[in-house]
């Protein structure tokens, strides 16, 4: 009767998956939700329906699911400039028609920008200069990062890898 070796437990078997959580608030409703929106492995469905609203196009009421990888970016973003304040969100969804009538005000809305799609949002942190946020957006090397330092946000979104800078 020979001894067996003890199972070897590898560190992906230990590792414990951490809830991620974001907090929020709509500076034009100023909805806040503070929410853990991915946990036991899995995107948590009351939670990103509720940040879907909160992220409307709140000129017509309208809601649109957004891309959940937005939420994971905000994650990451909080936990590499170490903010305790919520995302302050400029913009989130926006539909077809606002986006044409923002897009005829400004040349710097694109005609078919990855709002339309729930792909995108603008975001400032209070209590973060938004050089920074900045700088943590483009080191996550994920989506697209542009930087309004008159406008006071940050664009951030879920489309190919690129940076630029408005006013």
């Amino acid at each position: 009767m020979g001894l067996r070796p003890a199972p070897v437990e590898t560190f992906a078997a230990k590792a414990v998956v951490e809830p991620r959580w974001v907090h929020l608030r709509n500076i034009h409703t100023d909805e806040k939700l503070e929410a853990v929106y991915w946990e036991n492995g899995a995107y948590v469905p009351d939670a990103v329906q509720a940040l879907n609203k909160v992220l409307r196009d709140y000129r017509n009421d309208e809601t649109h699911p957004m891309d959940t990888g937005l939420y994971d970016i905000l994650d990451q973003i909080r936990a590499k400039t170490q903010s305790k304040s919520p995302f302050q969100i400029i913009s989130g969804y926006r539909s077809p028609a606002t986006n044409k009538m923002l897009s005829e005000r400004s040349g710097e809305v694109a005609k078919r920008s990855l709002h339309m799609d729930g792909k995108a949002m603008d975001v400032f942190l209070e209590d973060v200069d938004l050089r920074y946020v900045r700088a943590a957006a483009l080191e996550l090397g994920r989506g697209g990062v542009g930087y309004y330092p008159t406008s006071n946000f940050v664009h951030v979104d879920v489309g190919p890898v690129r940076k630029w800078s408005g006013t």
